[in-house]
């Protein structure tokens, strides 16, 4: 049996390698950060991390400010979703609510459980009990989710498990954040935003009232040593404040990178979906055989992401990449 049929789709590498030009994922082409990249080299891989993640967890609550019992240490954001989806159908759970438009995984964990998927109707605030998902910005428009701030009103205390992903927040470059919902897991998966997305490490914050009884169920459900010491050092050097600084800065880069990539990707002809705040959006090239003409760009080393797998066939993600990717893009389209 071939597994590669039933592989997930994703942006990044393929079987054709590393694209020279991959606008196919969301990761800060700024990156790598240096000071990550760093730590990861000074990484001691001779022995097994803490399995309990002592000093980690400790590190990322001071900088979330909350107490290390609520830091659930991921193997990646994908392994979480898997894992609170787990949990949820052995609390009994038999629904899961997904964006319109989103990660695949959320849907995937669920179906391979057995559970029932709807999508959530934009700040409808669905009640009732079962597990709800929200990405903000959201993937793969890079819009706000509506759904948070249904989340927050006084009818959402229902005993739903909410899952906010917040993969994409450190790369907002518009508008401010949303405030987090108290009644909300927080998933984080800081290598998107250093760069670094071959670090698998992330990590979820428990809602303050989420009972002991939870978070222990959920570390039952994890494999030993979720992360390495590779994993460690990458959370371990998001908390820097050097860190952060960089981050900052790349922001203010990314930003020129994204305005000449719209202005770019209209000048081809393509029409570009208003409304990403991040440092990725959606354009429609507007060809008749959209997979044949991703194939070909891919044969010139340039990938881009079909959205047809997020519901939004006939358009494609971008993400953000210098000038001289840019231009290669142009050049290859144009011929």
């Amino acid at each position: 049996m071939d597994v590669t049929a039933h592989a997930p789709l994703h942006g990044g590498p393929d079987a054709l390698g590393v694209p020279l030009h991959d606008f196919s994922t969301n990761s800060n082409a700024c990156g790598p950060c240096p000071g990550a990249v760093q730590a990861l080299r000074e990484a001691d891989a001779r022995h097994y991390p803490d399995p309990a993640y002592t000093a980690l967890r400790e590190r990322l609550g001071a900088f979330h400010d909350v107490a290390p019992a609520r830091i659930v240490i991921a193997g990646s954001a994908s392994e979480f979703i898997h894992r609170i989806t787990a949990f949820a159908a052995r609390r009994g759970e038999r629904a899961v609510a997904v964006p319109a438009h989103g990660y695949g995984d959320y849907t995937r964990a669920a179906q391979a459980l057995g559970l029932d998927v709807r999508r959530a109707a934009p700040g409808a605030g669905q009640a009732g009990t079962g597990l709800f998902w929200a990405c903000d910005p959201s993937s793969p428009l890079g819009t706000p989710d509506l759904e948070l701030a249904a989340w927050g009103r006084p009818g959402a205390q229902d005993g739903a498990l909410r899952v906010l992903d917040c993969a994409y927040a450190p790369l907002r470059l518009e508008g401010a954040a949303p405030p987090m919902p108290a009644n909300a897991w927080q998933l984080w998966t800081p290598n998107k935003a250093l760069g670094l997305t071959g670090v698998r490490a992330a990590y979820a914050i428990a809602p303050q009232a989420q009972p002991p009884q939870d978070l222990a169920a959920l570390q039952s459900l994890a494999p030993s040593w979720p992360i390495g010491a590779h994993g460690v050092a990458l959370l371990t050097a998001w908390t820097l404040a050097s860190t952060q600084r960089w981050l900052r800065d790349s922001l203010d880069t990314l930003r020129a990178w994204k305005a000449q990539q719209q202005a770019l990707c209209e000048s081809l002809g393509w029409a570009v979906l208003p409304g990403s705040l991040a440092n990725y959006f959606v354009a429609r090239p507007g060809v008749q055989d959209l997979p044949a003409a991703l194939a070909a760009l891919r044969e010139e080393g340039i990938k881009l992401r079909d959205c047809a797998s997020f519901g939004l066939p006939g358009q494609v993600r971008l993400g953000v990449l210098p000038p001289d990717s840019q231009q290669a893009l142009r050049q290859a389209w144009i011929g």
